[in-house]
């Protein structure tokens, strides 16, 4: 694996699942594979469980991991090449990218969407330059778009859970992206991601469900049934998937906010039993209630937890790679 941006770098996912699952069970048992090297893990914007699930991940395999937060505490970064930089930006990232590809064995960075301008951040501008300049392996920690780790998390938790309680033989699992209410507009990466994978992955029966107006791009759904009858799509799920995001055609924005779509017991009702999944963080009693939350259904301290083994079996490819 030479960089991690999206299901599209990974040859197999069974086998990163699998190799996942094998960390899980075994977190130091390539603990000299990454001794001697750095990562560098560059936040443009917050991160709790990312940011501590890949520096856990990377201290597993016996790499040092340097965090550095570059809007608190470093120059602002330019990334339009041919840019007259005489405005708030100090440093271009074709200046600072070869650095940091020198001082660093891999690079992994999160960026974060402006939702202002669909066109500037579904090019990927960031994440592509860092990649076209450093000179490293470069892994997504979230991106405009996408989050890869999160998605691969996602594929493992449910793997796990359906080895825990397998569903009838021949019978696909029901995986039900579901929008939810929010305060504020979010981006579409977690949804586009996890709809990305969970179609590439091809061993569910994969329904998104949202209100009008909030589709999402046809390069990530495609592959997928979706429809805006909340109650239809849960019926017989097998895992729920919840999420808000905000509009893509016209990009950006809440139209909707009905408290109607926050799953409850009584929605679950009509569901397989479903587990219930959420990226973190969340808003209780708005995307999702507490009852569900605290629930039996709920899964997602555990889909949270699985978040250093997915980077750990991340990383551990990269470095395989590199040999």
């Amino acid at each position: 694996m030479k960089n991690f941006t999206s299901v599209y770098d990974v040859q197999q996912i069974d086998a990163l699942v699998k190799k996942a699952l094998a960390y899980k069970a075994a977190p130091f048992k390539d603990k000299s594979l990454g001794a001697g090297k750095r990562i560098g893990l560059l936040f443009l914007n917050p991160s709790m469980r990312t940011r501590l699930s890949t520096q856990i991940a990377a201290q597993n395999l016996g790499m040092e991991p340097i965090v550095f937060n570059v809007g608190q505490e470093g120059w602002a970064l330019e990334f339009e090449d041919e840019a007259i930089m005489s405005g708030s930006t100090v440093e271009h990232v074709k200046d600072a990218a070869p650095i940091m590809g020198n001082y660093f064995d891999i690079l992994a960075i999160r960026t974060f969407p402006s939702l202002k301008n669909r066109e500037d951040d579904y090019s990927e501008l960031y994440i592509k330059q860092f990649i076209k300049y450093a000179g490293i392996p470069v892994v997504s920690l979230e991106s405009a778009t996408l989050h890869p780790l999160q998605s691969l998390t996602d594929i493992i938790t449910i793997n796990e859970s359906l080895n825990a309680s397998p569903i009838p033989s021949g019978k696909k699992p029901k995986i039900v992206l579901t929008w939810a209410p929010h305060v504020k507009a979010l981006p579409q990466c977690v949804a586009n991601s996890f709809a990305q994978w969970v179609n590439a992955w091809g061993k569910a029966d994969f329904v998104i469900t949202h209100p009008e107006d909030y589709e999402l791009h046809e390069q990530f759904t495609k592959g997928a049934t979706i429809t805006h009858n909340q109650d239809e799509a849960l019926k017989d799920a097998d895992f729920v998937y919840v999420k808000n995001w905000s509009t893509f055609n016209d990009y950006g924005k809440i139209y909707c906010n009905d408290p109607e779509w926050m799953l409850t017991n009584k929605k679950l009702a009509a569901t397989n039993n479903a587990k219930v999944m959420h990226c973190l963080p969340v808003r209780r009693n708005v995307e999702l209630s507490d009852e569900i939350l605290d629930g039996p259904n709920s899964i997602v301290t555990q889909e949270a937890s699985n978040r250093i083994w997915a980077a750990q079996a991340v990383l551990s490819e990269i470095l395989e790679s590199k040999k």
